[in-house]
């Protein structure tokens, strides 16, 4: 007789994030069921259209979380808080794609293709911000062949990092801009459309600066775990772009062990090194792992690299939740 599926729960079953998850979930051959579940406030079910494909969302509550080994909160970060109070007895772990529940004392912050070991086992875990994720994982990987003293990192934030509504609101503005229209500002409060921001607008609904230190938070806890690689500067720069996140690190050693031996490093480790042409965020968008490129000497300071790097957050993040999810499953 075979054995019957798992069962996991998606909270904010229309996401972008929860659309990755669904789909990394249904590889491999024991696929579990998935009840999506909507993170609309009024409770309702919902019925939603993603890429012509219709899909009916379950109400956010606690009868529709019971039977879930796992439940992905892939939603709004009150709807995780709605979720955290409603879970019943005995009802499934926690995995928080939205941050809100890292406060909590049960919280774990997660991250499996970066962190130096498995935490302590706990109901709730915290997916770390993407752009740490990829950080942690290409220091570790340099610091495994050579001594840093210090890095800087630029880390150029897409608009699919607010969701739906932060990639409708640059298209709009896109568009409005060309056109000599007014912009819609809901989200960033600021023009983004063929432009770069430092930080948001006043009536923006997150400072990007409280985004940036939730991403040093973050940072600041995987590389913990590992000893040789220091605590990097690091900036977040809003940028026009839709998905991808791409980084520009400057990385100082105790004695620079050059472009090649660097190159050769991160292929081994399973980065997807560009020798000639490097990578950029459209190029990545849909696949998995970090690419490497343009890696250069810094002419002023022989110690010191530069590095080129990019990623699709939200695969990198639905990857991440998935490796967690199937430490239950």
């Amino acid at each position: 007789m075979a054995e019957e599926r798992p069962t996991v729960a998606v909270i904010g079953g229309d996401t972008l994030v929860a659309r990755e998850i669904r789909e990394l979930l249904a590889e491999g051959a024991r696929a579990p069921r998935v009840q999506l579940i909507s993170a609309a406030a009024d409770g309702s079910a919902l019925l939603s259209e993603q890429e012509e494909e219709a899909i009916v969302m379950a109400p956010l509550a606690a009868e529709n979380l019971e039977g879930s080994r796992v439940a992905f909160l892939a939603g709004s970060a009150a709807s995780s808080r709605r979720t955290l109070k409603m879970n019943p007895s005995g009802g499934p772990a926690l995995i928080d794609l939205s941050g809100a529940l890292e406060d909590q004392p049960q919280a774990r912050l997660r991250a499996p293709s970066a962190e130096a070991s498995r935490p302590a086992p706990s109901p709730v875990q915290v997916i770390a911000h993407p752009a740490a994720i990829a950080i942690t994982k290409l220091l570790a990987t340099l610091a495994r062949r050579a001594k840093i003293r210090r890095a800087i990192v630029h880390v150029f934030e897409p608009a699919s990092e607010r969701g739906q509504r932060g990639l409708d609101e640059l298209q709009q503005q896109t568009v409005a801009v060309l056109s000599f229209q007014k912009l819609k500002r809901d989200v960033f409060d600021a023009q983004l459309g063929f432009n770069m921001l430092a930080r948001y607008g006043e009536e923006a609904e997150e400072a990007l600066e409280w985004i940036e230190q939730r991403l040093e938070r973050h940072l600041a806890s995987l590389v913990a775990g590992y000893p040789d690689v220091p605590m990097p500067s690091i900036r977040l720069i809003q940028a026009p772009v839709f998905h991808g996140h791409s980084f520009s690190v400057w990385v100082e050693f105790e004695e620079n062990p050059g472009v090649e031996e660097i190159a050769r490093a991160l292929s081994e480790a399973g980065f997807d090194v560009r020798a000639e042409e490097p990578p950029n965020n459209v190029g990545m968008a849909g696949q998995s792992g970090l690419s490497v490129g343009s890696i250069a000497e810094d002419h002023n300071y022989p110690r010191a690299c530069w590095l080129w790097m990019v990623a699709d957050n939200i695969r990198l993040a639905a990857e991440n939740a998935v490796a967690v999810a199937r430490e239950w499953l």
